[in-house]
């Protein structure tokens, strides 16, 4: 009887050991260390809607005379700093090279409230107004930093990117572009759109395990609370159709950066004169993440596809929607 019991006790440490290790590796995301760069990280502040909100600036040395504003806003149960991580500093990096200020502002929660009616989370039901904060915070950064009102942009991951979405939707007036990684207009939209077009850029991979690249239900380990998306081309589409396109776009397959990754990318653009332009990249074996050319985000995600650099596309998107003074 007590060997029946030590073989158990050694089956249940090896099932336990394999639990762990396989939970470690869907989890496990490349190390990193943050890049030495001369500018700064400055946090702030601000009471709003009877909260405290908060953010995370960078400010690189080299600022423009009159900068950008790049409001980069992270994904469910995130914050500003774990944002930079998860762009692996790239809006940093960026930020220092074209002049810009990269701001990482913070959810209520962890969360924001963007137009996804039955989201369980706080920044929903408590209806957190994360438009008026964002306007507030940028006001801040145009009186305390010179950022040009008529230059600011807002981009984010999941969470983050449907936030992008709410204020393209309700305040196209406050930003000159957005960009949405992981994420597709929710269906319905329970936000009230003035229907006014913006430059707009899709990113979405088709593996993705939590916005389905077609369309359909969002699930995060199994809570489906936050409702069913639009598929990647319809959202395109949407914005494409504010802007007055009304053909399919231009298809273009993006050279490969990476022989060794399975990935591969393609895009759809809507451009013409005096017309914002739109953009949907399609991430052919993407995850539900943020593009990469050298690191990988967690395998629970999806894969990380490393032939393009999220921010740097969305960089230029931006760039390209709303040139600064030549």
């Amino acid at each position: 009887m007590g060997k029946i019991v030590k073989a158990l006790a050694v089956i249940a440490l090896v099932v336990v050991a394999a639990i762990a290790l396989a939970w470690w590796w869907y989890l496990q995301a490349d190390p990193m260390e943050p890049p030495t760069l001369p500018g700064s990280v400055q946090a702030g502040s601000v009471e709003h809607g009877g909260h405290q909100r908060s953010w995370l600036a960078y400010v690189p040395a080299a600022k423009s005379p009159s900068p950008a504003l790049v409001l980069v806003m992270h994904g469910s149960m995130g914050d500003g700093e774990q944002m930079r991580e998860a762009t692996r500093y790239g809006f940093d990096v960026l930020a220092e090279r074209y002049g810009f200020i990269a701001v990482y502002p913070d959810g209520y929660e962890r969360h924001w409230n963007d137009c996804r009616g039955s989201a369980d989370y706080a920044a929903n039901l408590e209806n957190i107004d994360d438009v008026g904060f964002l306007r507030a915070l940028v006001a801040r950064m145009v009186d305390e930093q010179g950022a040009d009102p008529a230059r600011v942009f807002a981009t984010g991951l999941s969470n983050g990117g449907q936030m992008a979405y709410r204020l393209g939707l309700e305040a196209p007036d406050l930003v000159a572009g957005i960009a949405a990684m992981a994420a597709s207009l929710p269906d319905p939209i329970a936000c009230q759109p003035v229907g006014e077009a913006v430059a707009a850029l899709v990113m979405n991979g088709t593996e993705d395990p939590v916005n389905p690249y077609e369309g359909g239900l969002v699930e995060i380990f199994g809570n489906a609370s936050r409702g069913s998306v639009l598929s990647s081309a319809a959202t395109a589409g949407y914005w494409a159709g504010l802007a007055g396109y009304d053909g399919e776009g231009e298809r273009s397959r993006w050279p490969r950066r990476d022989p060794d990754d399975v990935t591969s990318v393609e895009s759809t653009d809507w451009s013409g004169q005096g017309r914002p332009p739109v953009s949907l990249v399609t991430i052919h074996g993407g995850g539900h993440t943020v593009p990469n050319p050298v690191f990988s985000l967690p395998r629970l995600l999806g894969p990380t596809s490393h032939q393009l650099d999220g921010p740097e596309v969305i960089w230029a998107f931006f760039n390209s929607a709303a040139p600064g003074p030549r």
